[in-house]
């Protein structure tokens, strides 16, 4: 059990912020905001004189290295023999498409869904086009 719970368990190497950047210091005041038991609502606020785009991207790379960290922590028990489809219980399936290698809704094992699912999101998040790595940049 203690390894299933193992804190530098990812399934990908986790997104950093530069230190000395705004993203940097803005990272480390939502992260100190939610580990002191505050109102989430109030730790999810834009503070005030900072960016609106930069903060959501904060907010964007952090859930995505939570959700490396949980998927890294179940990854050893889905594989394709146990989990053979991407679902949402039993009424949902998920099918990937891409419109590159999968032009039409393609139904996949859960692993390979997933990794796919997070190949892109960090694409997305990499984009200079959607999230600027300098500050004041993005796009509205």
């Amino acid at each position: 059990l203690k390894q299933v719970f193992n804190k530098d368990k990812t399934f990908r190497p986790k997104r950093k912020f530069e230190p000395g950047t705004q993203r940097f210091e803005l990272h480390k005041r939502a992260q100190a905001s939610l580990n002191s038991g505050v109102d989430l609502k109030a730790a999810v606020q834009l503070p005030s004189g900072e960016d609106q785009n930069d903060w959501v991207a904060v907010h964007v790379v952090d859930f995505f290295n939570r959700i490396n960290l949980i998927y890294g922590t179940i990854c050893e028990f889905c594989t394709e023999s146990t989990c053979p489809v991407m679902s949402g219980g039993p009424k949902y399936e998920y099918r990937w498409q891409d419109d590159m290698k999968y032009k039409k809704p393609t139904a996949l094992p859960a692993p390979q869904y997933m990794n796919l699912l997070m190949d892109w999101i960090e694409v997305q998040i990499n984009n200079e086009d959607i999230f600027p790595t300098s500050v004041g940049k993005c796009k509205e």
